[in-house]
């Protein structure tokens, strides 16, 4: 059955009646530990199932020139793939953050399923619009803003979409997220991204030691970053 950070997160979004999340929870499905830097699925790779992240992380990341372009970040409850149901080839390499456990859903099992319900092709169909109003986010900000906001801001949006499936803790959340990769998601160099943190901690916004990262003044970080959680419900 998927884990239930999935259905969580579906109903957080859509709102689930009884019967549909045991419809849900009543999917076959095959679990599988994932390493640190393990690629799930390549880019060109034709899925046949669906991905879901259990614990851990997962990003995605295309090589573009002579480095790496982390394109997202998927946490508990993502169903990073759910858009190869319809365009069957990755766009990008799949790829473990820390160590971490994924699902499989096969996409016969998963077309049935929506083939029978068509709340539950909403909530899948709205999972997929979030994932896409997440990346036209990403874009605009990595285009038009500066560095501190852009790293403040994906601190926040993490913050946000680990408190939906319950994994923020008074205003602190563990991700095995190295500079390196805030770095590749950013369009910024490490030298710059390592300046940036600093400044976040001198101005007592965050602490961030190892694998935890603590929002110390919640509110003016997300001024600082024009942060708005709207667009990932």
């Amino acid at each position: 059955m998927p884990h239930p950070k999935f259905i969580a997160r579906l109903q957080a979004i859509e709102g689930l009646s009884e019967d549909e999340r045991q419809q849900i929870a009543g999917l076959p499905s095959t679990l599988r530990q994932v390493a640190d830097g393990e690629i799930v699925l390549r880019q060109g790779e034709a899925a046949s199932r669906c991905v879901f992240v259990v614990s851990g992380f997962l990003y995605q990341a295309r090589i573009v020139g002579d480095r790496s372009q982390i394109l997202a970040f998927h946490v508990p409850g993502d169903m990073p793939c759910l858009h190869t149901l319809l365009v069957t080839p990755m766009d990008a390499d799949l790829v473990g953050l820390g160590p971490t456990i994924v699902g499989y859903v096969a996409h016969s099992q998963l077309r049935q399923l929506l083939d029978g319900s068509i709340h539950l092709t909403r909530a899948f169909w709205r999972e997929t619009l979030i994932d896409a109003a997440i990346s036209r986010q990403w874009i605009a900000r990595l285009g038009a803003q500066a560095a501190l906001p852009k790293v403040a801001h994906l601190i926040c949006e993490l913050a946000a979409r680990l408190e939906i499936v319950g994994l923020l803790k008074d205003a602190c959340f563990q991700m095995p997220m190295t500079q390196r990769h805030v770095a590749d998601a950013c369009g910024l160099s490490i030298v710059h991204v390592n300046r940036t943190i600093q400044e976040l901690r001198h101005r007592g916004l965050i602490a961030w030691e190892g694998s935890e990262i603590e929002l110390l003044q919640p509110e003016e970080l997300r001024r600082l970053a024009d942060f708005t959680p709207d667009y990932l419900t």
